[in-house]
């Protein structure tokens, strides 16, 4: 077990305190959040707009389309790099992607076949421990053996602008993940009998709905997620943080290297120490504005929607409260196989598609973060 300080000095609390302070203080809500963490994080990539011929925006029907999914990782044979992955995902997601995860994972690329053009990304891992949502839902706690044996949850589902935008790519992207070649899939990689795919929609409720939504019988949602937590520092500030903290912690990280969710563990132990360090000094006035700020911290953070996929079960409730053993069919299974869901995604996605042109609201220009402040922040 790791021993770390519970204070520091007077003016090394003042100097982090401040550090903390200066970071959220120029942030209203979750969008200035979210758009200041990804700008910091795109200094670290160059010429991001030398990616945009990877993306697909070329003007083709949805019945025309056929599509490759392309696996992550020198375990697969052909697989892609990760750095790859990672650098596609950061030119066009909003969100700031850790680049290393604990557990379990399985990442795709998805591609348009004919173009051989990008269009999406995805990654599968194991699921979180507890959701009230999905408490609510199997009417009690969760087995968590139960659930770690049959459950998959997405963690990047996230199409390629301005193929989500024209197309509806993020909602093909999540009903790839429902698909029985989905599950069949992370039961091989996982060592798993995967039953029950769980997601959450990515801003929780900066917007009324989500890609998700209108995707039944594939995807039903479920609630709202609980929320509160102080969101996380970007990579530099956090590191430059936790490194100083490491120095006053006899060069020892303020938790093990191997723990999960290592780096919310670390910030909420640095913010402890710090409110700790106040009390100590008598700092009544510096404590109150250092709590307000971590306050209005945790009010950046929100519900997130929460969404199931039982990938054409029928008793998938009852396999993970431990009622019965094993998984049954139900009447919607075959709809659920890959090409089945494909077809079902290309007359949504006609209808799309055919409006945007008719109102000459179709888009043709490929969507990269750069330093432009004008880039939809939602995606």
């Amino acid at each position: 077990m790791i021993m770390t300080i519970n204070l520091i000095s007077k003016d090394n609390t003042l100097w982090a305190a401040d550090e903390f302070i200066q970071y959220f203080s120029r942030m209203g809500n979750i969008e200035d959040y979210l758009r200041y963490v990804k700008k910091e994080t795109v200094k670290s990539f160059s010429a991001l707009t030398s990616f945009e011929d990877e993306f697909l925006n070329e003007d083709i029907h949805p019945n025309d389309m056929e599509f490759d999914i392309h696996f992550v990782g020198d375990r697969f044979q052909n697989g892609l790099p990760q750095d790859y992955y990672k650098t596609m995902l950061g030119a066009v997601s909003s969100h700031n992607n850790e680049a290393n995860i604990p557990g379990r994972e399985l990442r795709w690329m998805v591609y348009e076949k004919n173009t051989k053009k990008l269009i999406g990304f995805i990654r599968f891992g194991s699921p979180t421990i507890n959701s009230k949502p999905r408490n609510i839902w199997l009417g009690k706690p969760a087995n968590l053996s139960l659930m770690n044996r049959h459950t998959a949850m997405g963690f990047v589902i996230v199409p390629s602008q301005p193929f989500g935008y024209n197309y509806l790519g993020g909602k093909l992207l999540a009903l790839l993940c429902c698909s029985h070649f989905a599950r069949e899939t992370i039961s091989k990689v996982f060592d798993k009998e995967i039953a029950l795919f769980e997601t959450t929609s990515l801003y929780g409720s900066t917007t009324s709905a989500s890609q998700y939504d209108g995707l039944k019988p594939f995807m039903r949602y479920k609630g709202l997620t609980e929320s509160k937590f102080t969101p996380l520092l970007h990579d530099d500030a956090f590191h430059r943080l936790h490194n100083r903290f490491k120095e006053w912690n006899d060069n020892t990280p303020l938790t093990d290297n191997k723990a999960s969710s290592k780096k919310m563990k670390r910030q909420s132990k640095m913010i402890s120490i710090i409110k700790n360090s106040m009390k100590e000094y008598g700092m009544k006035d510096e404590l109150e504005t250092f709590t307000d700020t971590i306050d209005m911290a945790l009010n950046l953070t929100q519900k997130k929607r929460f969404y199931i996929s039982d990938y054409g079960y029928g008793n998938v409730r009852e396999v993970l409260c431990g009622e019965q053993d094993k998984l049954v069919r139900g009447q919607n299974w075959d709809k659920f196989y890959l090409e089945n869901i494909i077809t079902w995604w290309k007359k949504k996605a006609s209808k799309r598609y055919d409006k945007l042109k008719a109102e000459g609201r179709f888009r043709d220009k490929v969507e990269l973060w750069t330093q432009d402040e004008d880039i939809q922040i939602i995606r």
